[in-house]
């Protein structure tokens, strides 16, 4: 199972939605830095599920425990080990549904892949699985935080047929977001979602929605073409979370109608270096980053366990009725937030490392002699 994502700084995930636990081995962050359970558990707070009345049941506090890698508050340059305790477990919520596959869930694709799957909440394809993503993305934050003066701030952007207005990306901030459970920047949309929100899981229904996420202060240069472009890695981490169904970054989908002449991004002198007057690229031209705010969104479908009764077939093709039980959200949006911004922070805080190591020969004798 490809369990294991990034290059220079990779995360290994683990754990399955009703097993003991979940979490992630962290490799490749660099010593000397500063680091403990706080620095994590807040990202793990904004993800965890019970957080509000539009979330699913479960309770869960998502504490988080820091095994290996660090030694009297430094990060040691070894793997970080990171690991969360199941408490709130039902598996005998699935039990009725362990002979049937659930429309448009992991069940049947799971059993034809492996011949085995996790009888209950999904396994590896619950919600659940990000819970070691989260963690070891905190750490990356605070690696762009320390290292590059880096910002990554994520918001719902979208959910159904309501959209916010737009963002101004250059300002808005985390606690702009997390003003109300439905983390929309727009208090009028959000007041909107919300409502929708609670009316579907009252309807045991469920809504998709739509997360954008702003990078700033990245600098020009990096991101690896031709196969590890920039723009690239970002959409396979986003896509990677469980229920996206689509990434467009810059202009995206709707810069297909647009002319070059209207759509191309002229450079302009900015602070010492060239900038754009526009930012139709997304902050990413060639795969590489060009120094603008790097801006990009992520679809999430419905979610697909739902209460409400479904014609369907068990695994024999026999026909049946199924209500699924067990507990799950009736919107995942406000929940993805904070997984959108620390898998881009995976992404981004593998490629300064990725960058620093192409610095060149010159780079490296200078810093052999004693230099920079």
């Amino acid at each position: 199972m490809s369990s294991r994502f990034g290059t220079l700084l990779n995360v290994s995930t683990f754990g399955e939605s009703h097993c003991k636990g979940v979490g992630s081995i962290l490799d490749g962050c660099p010593p000397g830095m500063p680091l403990d359970e706080s620095d994590i558990q807040p990202q793990l707070d904004r993800r965890r599920p019970g957080q509000s009345r539009l979330t699913t049941d479960r309770q869960e506090a998502d504490q988080v425990t820091i095994f290996s890698g660090v030694e009297n508050g430094l990060t040691l340059g070894t793997p970080i080990g990171l690991i969360v305790y199941n408490k709130d477990q039902r598996p005998g919520d699935y039990r009725e549904m362990s002979k049937i596959p659930r429309p448009s869930h992991a069940d049947y694709t799971y059993q034809m892949k492996y011949g085995i799957r996790a009888s209950s909440g999904g396994g590896r394809a619950s919600a659940r699985e990000t819970i070691g993503r989260v963690a070891a993305g905190a750490v990356a934050e605070k690696i762009l935080r320390l290292g590059c003066g880096i910002e990554i701030v994520a918001w719902v952007s979208a959910v159904n047929t309501i959209a916010a207005a737009e963002a101004d990306v250059h300002t808005i901030t985390r606690d702009m977001v997390d003003t109300n459970p439905v983390r929309c920047p727009d208090p009028d949309a959000a007041r909107r979602m919300e409502a929708l929100v609670a009316q579907v899981k009252e309807e045991k229904d469920s809504v998709g929605g739509i997360v954008t996420c702003v990078c700033r202060n990245v600098p020009a240069g990096w991101g690896e073409p031709v196969f590890d472009k920039l723009e690239a890695r970002l959409a396979q981490a986003m896509l990677s979370i469980p229920a996206t169904k689509g990434f467009e970054i810059g202009s995206g989908f709707a810069g297909t109608r647009l002319r070059g002449s209207a759509h191309n991004d002229p450079f302009r002198a900015a602070e010492g270096r060239l900038g754009t007057v526009t930012n139709n690229s997304g902050g990413i031209q060639g795969g590489i980053a060009n120094g603008e705010p790097i801006v990009f969104r992520v679809a999430f479908k419905p979610p697909a366990t739902i209460g409400l009764p479904q014609k369907t077939v068990d695994f024999d093709g026999n026909p049946v009725v199924l209500e699924a039980k067990g507990r799950h959200d009736p919107c995942v949006v406000p929940r993805a937030v904070p997984i959108v911004e620390t898998m881009a922070a995976l992404v981004l805080a593998d490629g300064a490392l990725r960058q620093k190591a192409i610095m060149g020969f010159d780079h490296l004798r200078r810093s052999r002699l004693g230099g920079d």
